[in-house]
């Protein structure tokens, strides 16, 4: 067990030193750990009750205040597969996956309560309901992700559902007071395209203590992890500027959002006025 503690532990920050005495061995924890985005999948699939076990798993995840605003469309027909992927980019791992779910935060189901008893939902149209709604859903992802995985299925999150909201509402026949957060492909990983665990940024750039403060080493832990992530890239013959130099260049400009810059407008449409 130590051994495959420091092997996680090494995967995940590729820092060089050894996993930290306090870290404490889990299966659950070893499950997190090996958490890789795939993008290639068999044309397997997937086993009966695989849906209804990642529900129940979602739904085990945290709600605020219990409101549960949140659905899950499954998609399964290849063809609204192929129209969603060219939606989102173009991504053929969309199509590839048997199971591909859109989270969505979904306010309707209360609306159509309160409309059925006389209510008015004043604290609806606040950005705070907006949050919650998208909040609810990713906790909620985040747990049927840990599910798909521990069940030896791969994953892989499709934000880029965002970048036509309108379209995607209209595919998916989205009524008011719902819009998709993100999506999630699922399957059984091709072992001829083999996902990595990419490294994150070390615990000494995340990590504060009882207030915000800016680490004195924060220049040199980014340039440590710039080389890691190039390293990481590399042993996959792939070439990658770093990771600050990709932030900053996702951020500096509107034309990487590729039409996210019209979402407030999007949401607006599905009926959110985000006060």
């Amino acid at each position: 067990m130590p051994e495959t503690n420091n092997r996680l532990w090494q995967q995940r920050y590729r820092d060089g030193a050894p996993q930290p005495d306090a870290f404490i061995p889990d299966a659950v924890v070893a499950t997190l750990l090996e958490h890789r985005s795939v993008r290639a999948y068999l044309d397997r699939p997937l086993p009966d009750g695989t849906l209804e076990t990642l529900l129940a798993a979602a739904q085990s995840a945290a709600s605020s205040s219990n409101l549960q605003v949140w659905s899950l469309l499954a998609v399964e027909d290849p063809q609204r597969k192929a129209r969603l992927a060219e939606l989102a980019n173009g991504q053929a791992h969309i199509r590839q996956a048997p199971l591909f779910l859109v989270w969505l935060a979904d306010f309707s189901r209360l609306q159509r309560l309160a409309e059925r008893r006389e209510v008015e939902l004043q604290a609806l149209p606040y950005l705070d309901s907006f949050l919650m709604g998208a909040i609810d859903a990713a906790l909620a992802a985040q747990n049927a992700v840990t599910a798909a995985e521990s069940l030896g299925l791969g994953t892989v999150y499709i934000g880029a559902l965002r970048n036509q909201l309108q379209a995607v509402s209209e595919e998916l026949r989205l009524p008011p007071l719902v819009y998709p957060v993100f999506g999630l492909c699922v399957g059984y990983a091709d072992p001829d395209k083999p996902a990595q665990v990419k490294p994150r940024l070390p615990q000494g750039l995340i990590l504060h203590r009882e207030t915000y403060a800016v680490p004195e080493q924060e220049a040199q832990l980014i340039d440590d992890y710039d080389r890691a992530i190039a390293a990481f890239f590399a042993a996959q013959g792939q070439q990658s500027p770093g990771w600050s130099r990709q932030s900053l260049e996702r951020l500096k400009s509107i034309e990487t959002l590729h039409g996210r810059e019209r979402l407030a407008e999007a949401v607006k449409a599905q009926g959110f006025p985000l006060r």
